[in-house]
């Protein structure tokens, strides 16, 4: 009877080949650690990071704005706004101009004495349907506005209160999200805006539900899209529009609400 033999060659190579096994799985328990880490980094801890942030902003705006109180703001300019409650007929896209809301102001109608220092927080965003307070802050940049939670006054449009078109860009996944369920907002809803001289009380009035990120038209001053002419108005007025990101995870399309001016109240 023979015995088999196993020859030292053949002892070496199935050697290696569990080494390679056994270190591919290593390799492959590691990037799979790596990815979830990322994950739970994205969608968890730039979320707290943010919100935290931006909630110690709007405490930050409320204790100045508190301490400011009993002095005169400053305004310039000559447009009145609509009375409360009056029709002023009618997220990420390209900027517009806002000829009309950079010279409106009243004694009854206060805005910003300058304009916001880039990536300063000069105000703050309350929707109520949503719980949502945060602030806003100009400008659009990534790193210095939206990654913080805030939302972003896309520059050249209105500033709050002012004749034109007050827009804003907000994420709507990651870095605090603030913008993530404006899709669940309805004709009507309010949205309150405040700054260190006033707060003006927006209505919600339509929805773009998706558009391409180049349709600048839904900013502009009279907004209306330009991919969907359909959406958006004709007539000058006291607007606000909200843009971010559809649909969720994605950058692939913009979501759009618009709102109206309908009341204001001095601080």
């Amino acid at each position: 009877m023979r015995v088999p033999v196993t020859s030292r060659r053949s002892l070496r190579r199935r050697a290696l080949a569990a080494r390679v096994l056994w270190n591919g799985a290593e390799l492959l328990v590691t990037l799979g650690v790596v990815l979830m880490l990322l994950v739970v980094h994205q969608l968890w801890w730039t979320n707290r990071q943010a919100r935290e942030g931006a909630e110690r902003e709007v405490q930050a705006l409320e204790r100045e704005w508190g301490e400011g109180e009993g002095s005169s703001p400053s305004v310039t300019g000559d447009g009145d706004p609509p009375e409360a409650g009056g029709d002023s007929s009618g997220a990420s896209g390209a900027g517009g101009s806002s000829r009309a809301g950079r010279r409106s102001g009243s004694p009854t109608n206060p805005v910003p004495a300058r304009q916001p220092r880039w990536d300063q927080a000069y105000a703050i965003l309350t929707i109520p349907r949503l719980g949502l307070r945060v602030p806003v802050a100009e400008g659009i940049s990534e790193p210095n506005v939206l990654n913080k939670g805030y939302a972003g006054h896309y520059p050249d449009t209105a500033q709050p209160g002012q004749a034109g078109n007050f827009a804003l860009a907000g994420h709507r996944n990651t870095h605090g999200e603030p913008f993530r369920y404006i899709n669940r907002l309805r004709e009507g809803d309010r949205i309150e805006v405040e700054t260190r001289t006033a707060g003006y009380t927006y209505v919600v009035d339509r929805t773009l539900p998706q558009t391409a990120p180049r349709d600048g038209g839904v900013i502009r001053e009279i907004p209306r899209s330009l991919v969907h002419p359909r959406y958006g108005y004709s007539d000058p007025g006291y607007y606000l529009t909200l843009t971010t990101c559809t649909p969720e995870y994605t950058s692939k399309y913009r979501l759009v609400v618009w709102g109206k001016l309908a009341s204001m109240r001095p601080r």
